[in-house]
């Protein structure tokens, strides 16, 4: 088995997929279809997802910017040991509540041990988001992330 370093480069590639930066008209009285997430019946069992949104009038916002997301996310990831061809293959949830923290997040892959990293990346991390809102009010909002990785020898 080779060791291999994991670069999960397109965390963010498909953040646009997930998260809308302005919300239409349509979204005033949005109450969302979380079970039309692609991993509904795994993720039911594994987070709380009473009042929890997917789309609002503004997004969750980390302490400066998503850029700094990420960098503190990937300094709090291990280094993951790869086998020969082996993808990374993860779909990462998180919720930021009503306060800004996040309490709840898990992550689907058909590696656990894969999945179990992704989930403590983001756990690692205690700082508080300014939460989404929606209509004016704070409202738990669903993070969906796929992570997807390139392989380096």
């Amino acid at each position: 088995m080779k060791k291999a370093v994991v670069l999960l480069g397109l965390f963010f590639a498909s953040f646009g997929f997930a998260q809308q930066k302005e919300a239409k008209s349509a979204v005033e009285n949005f109450v969302p279809d979380v079970s039309a997430l692609p991993d509904y019946q795994i993720i039911k069992n594994k987070l709380d997802l009473k009042q929890v949104v997917t789309k609002a009038d503004t997004i969750p916002e980390f302490p400066g910017g998503m850029i700094a997301f990420k960098k503190k996310y990937f300094e709090n990831i291990e280094t993951l040991d790869l086998k020969n061809n082996e993808k990374v293959d993860i779909r990462l949830y998180f919720i930021v509540e009503k306060n800004g923290y996040i309490r709840n997040a898990t992550a689907v892959s058909k590696n656990k041990k894969h999945a179990e990293e992704a989930e403590l990346g983001v756990r690692r991390i205690f700082v508080r988001w300014k939460p989404a809102k929606l209509n004016g009010q704070p409202v738990r909002y669903l993070f969906y992330f796929p992570l997807t990785s390139k392989k380096y020898n």
